[in-house]
């Protein structure tokens, strides 16, 4: 159960007004809900706010292809006991950008795996070795630089680092599944 309240965006925006706006951008693309982790949010809603702009620009402003994002917050999700983002992205957020459910369930231990290539498999290290460690070497940070420019390699470690505080909140705060759809 979520250690904050959940906040109702429909009182809030009848209680504020000047966030009408921003609930109703949180409402689209989620067939009319607010996401659990957004009305926690919403208990902060310049918080909210920023939130909502950054996770948008990291997830669909970049170079980065989709699968390969997939690849990312999936990893990342099992590295830290993410359940809301493994619900959020396995599997239909994942199959959208061309993930297979075989493949979600290999990034549980992606080493072992046969199904992804040399780039996937150096991202999917540099994905560990920024979660686990925090540091990384300079042999898994030779290993994933071959495979992007300066831009696309920024947009990657932010991409990493915005999943880990994304998932370090929602553990802190014991943020509710959303329900199965």
């Amino acid at each position: 159960m979520a250690r904050v309240n959940l906040i109702d965006p429909a009182a809030l925006a009848a209680a504020h007004p000047e966030l009408g706006d921003f609930i109703a951008k949180l409402r689209q693309g989620r067939r009319g809900t607010v996401l659990n982790l957004y009305r926690m949010m919403l208990n902060a809603p310049k918080i909210a706010q920023s939130w909502f702009g950054h996770m948008n620009n990291v997830r669909w402003g970049t170079g980065l292809d989709g699968r390969l994002r997939e690849l990312v917050i999936i990893r990342l999700a099992y590295v830290t006991n993410s359940a809301y983002a493994i619900r959020q992205h396995v599997p239909k957020l994942a199959l959208a950008d061309g993930v297979s459910e075989a493949e979600c369930a290999a990034l549980k231990d992606w080493q072992t795996a046969s199904q992804f290539d040399a780039r996937e498999r150096a991202v999917l290290a540099y994905t560990d070795a920024m979660t686990r460690d925090i540091k990384v070497t300079d042999e898994t940070f030779a290993a994933v630089r071959p495979h992007f420019d300066d831009k696309t390699l920024v947009e990657l470690t932010v991409l990493i680092g915005t999943y880990n505080m994304h998932a370090r909140v929602l553990q802190a705060l014991d943020v509710d599944l959303e329900p199965e759809e």
